[in-house]
């Protein structure tokens, strides 16, 4: 039982430093590797033709810019 309480003490302060961390910061936690740029894969559905619900996807994203874009105060 000893051990389960250490270890949630623990895990409890990695989060609260990360948390004051971010704070501090105002810079959210993020990967070091690259991700998917890395790879030279510029994003997530590479496809030529994507499908049906990318599309849409893709579509509503669209809209939802030309919105911001018509809408915009400054």
């Amino acid at each position: 039982m000893g051990t389960f309480i250490a270890a949630f003490v623990v895990l409890l302060a990695f989060f609260l430093l990360m948390s004051i961390g971010f704070l501090v910061k105002k810079k959210a936690v993020e990967g070091s590797c690259g991700g998917l740029g890395a790879l030279g894969i510029e994003k997530a559905c590479d496809c030529d033709d994507p499908c049906d619900r990318r599309k849409r996807r893709m579509e509503k994203e669209q809209e939802r810019q030309e919105m911001l874009q018509k809408n915009r105060i400054i």
